[in-house]
């Protein structure tokens, strides 16, 4: 199938992807496909072993290893990009962590250190990626940076608790970045996808059920796909989507426009 959108001679950061049907595939399929030169992280050397089939599959040379717990390995991430390529056209956030207990309790039973650690790596790892990426994007004359959001930053989701909080985080730290970035060009987005099945919902009580009444209400009564993902993420990142910048993006079949 013929892409919508051009991205060659663009060099894209693709993080979060946990095996094939992690939402980061279909945007790293949907860029590659577009023409883009990816590089794709892992979070450690097991992790590494899930990603292999994605990488072989989309040729992907460059493939480094991104703990955004550790900041030494951002560091050596971006000078690895800077060395190998010289610059960055767009990175994907796509990156969420809490507790079980904080995650299926109730939000005022959230322990001290459960809301921290939710906070960093669902939160304000996407601030310290957008500061490590920030020089490689101005020497590309601009880019485009996107997240990866939910409808419980806005809507209570059941067992979704402190994550929706985050969310929330993520989405008003999208705002800001934009305007404090858009001087130099650098555009900064948030997706929000309907619930689909990837590793990380399934750590999600009742999740099903969530899948389910999505398909009910939704005006397109229909599930969203790691390829839908894909191709909105794919515009934002493109000069289609120019002047795009600060916004949430639904791609949920309408589902967020019902009460």
């Amino acid at each position: 199938m013929k892409s919508l959108v051009n991205l060659e001679g663009k060099v894209g950061l693709i993080t979060g992807i946990a095996n094939e049907k992690s939402i980061s595939t279909g945007v790293a399929e949907a860029c590659a496909e577009a023409g883009a030169k990816l590089i794709i992280t892992y979070q450690n050397d097991k992790t590494r072993a899930f990603i292999e089939p994605v990488v072989n599959r989309l040729g992907v040379e460059d493939v480094y290893l991104l703990d955004v717990t550790r900041p030494e390995t951002l560091a050596d991430v971006q000078e690895k990009i800077a060395a190998r390529h010289g610059k960055l056209d767009f990175a994907i956030h796509s990156m969420a962590f809490a507790k079980r207990d904080d995650l299926h309790g109730r939000v005022v039973d959230t322990s001290p250190d459960g809301f921290a650690m939710a906070m960093d790596v669902s939160t304000h790892s996407f601030v310290r990626l957008a500061k490590m990426v920030e020089p490689l994007l101005e020497r590309a004359g601009g880019g485009s940076l996107v997240t990866m959001t939910y409808l419980g930053s806005e809507k209570v989701i059941p067992n979704y608790g402190v994550m929706g909080l985050c969310k929330a985080a993520l989405e008003a730290a999208t705002r800001y970045m934009a305007f404090e970035l858009g001087g130099k060009n650098i555009r900064v987005n948030a997706v929000s996808p309907g619930p689909l099945m990837t590793r990380a919902a399934s750590g999600i009580a009742g999740f099903d059920g969530l899948m389910a009444t999505a398909v009910e209400r939704s005006p397109m009564h229909a599930l969203v796909t790691p390829e839908d993902i894909g191709a909105l993420t794919a515009f934002l990142v493109s000069d289609a989507g120019r002047l795009v910048t600060g916004g949430v993006h639904f791609v949920d079949a309408g589902y967020n426009i019902m009460a």
